[in-house]
C-alpha cells in the first residue's frame, strides 16, 4: 500500500508541528494553501491558531467552498483547537462574519477553557489510544453538545474535548506540541482505511 499524502492547511497556526507529527506517523505530509493542492491529498489536518483568522484567510485563498465540498464528499480531516472550531456545524459565540467548514454535528464554545494566560497541560484518556495523551490546551474550545452520529472520544473536567464523526476527527487540545504522535497515527490509519 502506498504511503498516504496528508495535507496541513497552511493559512495560519502551528503548521510545521503537524507536518513533523504526520511524517513521524508514516505519512507524506505537505502544506496546503490552494484548491489545487487540496485536490492532491488523501487527508487534511486543520491546525490550531485563531479560528476567525483561518476563516478569513480560507475565504481569501478561495478555500472555503472546496474544503466544504471535499469534507462532505468524505475527505478524512483532523482538526486541533481552532481546527475543531472550523469543523463544527455551529459555534455558540462566533465572531462577526466567522464561518466554519463543518463536518461534525456539534456545537462548540470558543476559548471555553480561558484566556492565553490560563493555558495548561493535562493527561487526557482518548478512546482507541492506550494510556493518557498529554493535551496542551491553549485558549482551547470545548464541545457543548453533539449529534447522535458523533462519537465522544475524550472529556476533561466534565467537558467534551475529542470527537469523531465518520472520517472527521477533532481535539480541543494540541497533541502536535508534545512529541506524542499517537493521535496523528490514529488519523493516518483513518486515512488509510478511507482509501
Amino acid at each position: 500500500m502506498t504511503t498516504p499524502v496528508i495535507g496541513v492547511l497552511a493559512l495560519q497556526g502551528d503548521v510545521r508541528e503537524h507536518l513533523i507529527a504526520l511524517a513521524s506517523a508514516d505519512a507524506v505530509a505537505r502544506p496546503v494553501r490552494r484548491p489545487e493542492e487540496l485536490a492532491e491529498v488523501d487527508g487534511l489536518v486543520i491546525p490550531g491558531g485563531e479560528s476567525t483568522t483561518i476563516s478569513k484567510l480560507a475565504a481569501l485563498f478561495g478555500m472555503t467552498e472546496p474544503l466544504r465540498e471535499r469534507i462532505a464528499a468524505g475527505l478524512p480531516v483532523y482538526g486541533t483547537c481552532a481546527g475543531l472550531i472550523m469543523l463544527a456545524d455551529k459555534i455558540l459565540d462566533p465572531r462577526s462574519g466567522q464561518e466554519t467548514f463543518g463536518g461534525i454535528d456539534m456545537i462548540v464554545r470558543r476559548n471555553a477553557f480561558g484566556r492565553q494566560n490560563e493555558s495548561f497541560e493535562a493527561g487526557v484518556t482518548v478512546t482507541g489510544i492506550e494510556g493518557p495523551v498529554e493535551g496542551v490546551f491553549i485558549r482551547a474550545p470545548w464541545v457543548e453538545s453533539v449529534g447522535a452520529d458523533v462519537e465522544v472520544l475524550a472529556e476533561h473536567g466534565g467537558h467534551i474535548v475529542a470527537v469523531r464523526q465518520g472520517r472527521v476527527l477533532a481535539t480541543s487540545f494540541h497533541p502536535e506540541l508534545t512529541g506524542d504522535h499517537r493521535i496523528h497515527a490514529l488519523f493516518v490509519d483513518m486515512v488509510r482505511a478511507a482509501r
